[in-house]
């Protein structure tokens, strides 16, 4: 496995998510899309961008994919930031893991655009793209009229914005969404949660103040203490007839024991639910694949289960 000196150089790049109450919005952005921007988009993956519901996307297609497959993936950003452009290379890694055609909205940011703008962008996108599948046009270009199978991803500040997403979807539409895959989630953002108001209740990437100023930028203390922000916060009724979840978080994260109760929660609801927990490993660590082996690995272990479909049952971490 990685070395110490890997690992802390690791750590050094994701802090570029970290935000302050010094930091300038622009200059966060411009630091992230630097920090995680490549020049060359790995494993050959071709990238096109197109427009969906009004909202323009990235479309990355592996050399070899699955027709019946298709990834949409909601970025994180705190809700302030994150782009198409810095989600690139790592969303590239995960449709070359799963075989699939992988699309990123480019979604509206807070403060301009608080909840509920960037949840209405990604289902403007969603409905656009499930209407495109359901045409007599061959869709995405090759897909034929069966509706693929749609596997929803997100990470962090978008897991948020795509479980509110999900929350507000139609029972048909979200039937159509085969699983969802979740990295490092943002799920309790309410003022109750005392992660936000401790001094250390941060971890290595994301300090308390970092989350805390980013959530308040993004709804009111109102909103925050709705599921639509917070989905820790639902009951088993509201997650019924949810599709399968599969979580992936380090263990050395402020939201590791949200990602715990959440995953009880859905099970309660009867959701197939698994959590993955990664030992040692900070937030995002899945994005510092230059520095860790264990990148790699997380990104394979993602590729099986959306592939070969393992860990399709619960088990207790």
């Amino acid at each position: 496995m990685s070395s110490s000196k890997e690992r802390q150089a690791a750590v050094r790049k994701l802090r570029a998510f970290n935000f302050s109450a010094k930091t300038d919005i622009s200059d966060y952005r411009r630091r992230i899309d630097g920090e995680f921007s490549e020049a060359f988009v790995p494993n050959r993956v071709d990238v096109e961008e197109k427009k969906y519901g009004g909202v323009v996307c990235d479309v990355l297609r592996p050399e070899m994919y699955s027709k019946k497959r298709l990834m949409i993936y909601v970025h994180g950003g705190s809700f302030v930031a994150g782009s198409r452009e810095s989600y690139r290379s790592f969303v590239a890694s995960l449709a070359n893991a799963c075989s699939c055609v992988a699309v990123v909205p480019e979604f509206r940011l807070a403060p301009a655009h608080p909840f509920p703008f960037p949840i209405n962008d990604v289902q403007d996108a969603f409905l656009a793209i499930y209407n495109e599948c359901d045409s007599s046009i061959d869709s995405l270009d090759e897909f034929s009229t069966d509706i693929p199978e749609i596997v929803l991803m997100a990470d962090s500040s978008g897991a948020s914005i795509a479980i509110g997403f999900l929350l507000g979807l139609k029972a048909q539409f979200r039937k159509a969404i085969s699983r969802v895959v979740l990295f490092s989630p943002w799920l309790d953002l309410s003022e109750d949660n005392p992660r936000l108001s401790q001094r250390r209740g941060g971890d290595e990437v994301f300090s308390s103040e970092s989350v805390r100023l980013c959530a308040e930028s993004y709804a009111t203390v109102e909103n925050r203490n709705r599921i639509l922000v917070s989905p820790v916060l639902g009951t088993k009724e509201d997650f019924r007839d949810f599709p399968p979840f599969y979580i992936q978080i380090g263990e050395k994260e402020m939201f590791a024991e949200n990602a715990v109760e959440f995953d009880r929660l859905l099970t309660v609801a009867g959701v197939n639910s698994k959590l993955d927990v990664w030992k040692g490993m900070p937030p995002l660590f899945q994005m510092a694949d230059e520095f860790l082996a264990e990148s790699h690995l997380a990104v394979e272990r993602i590729g099986n289960v959306i592939v070969n479909r393992i860990f399709e049952e619960h088990e207790e971490v």
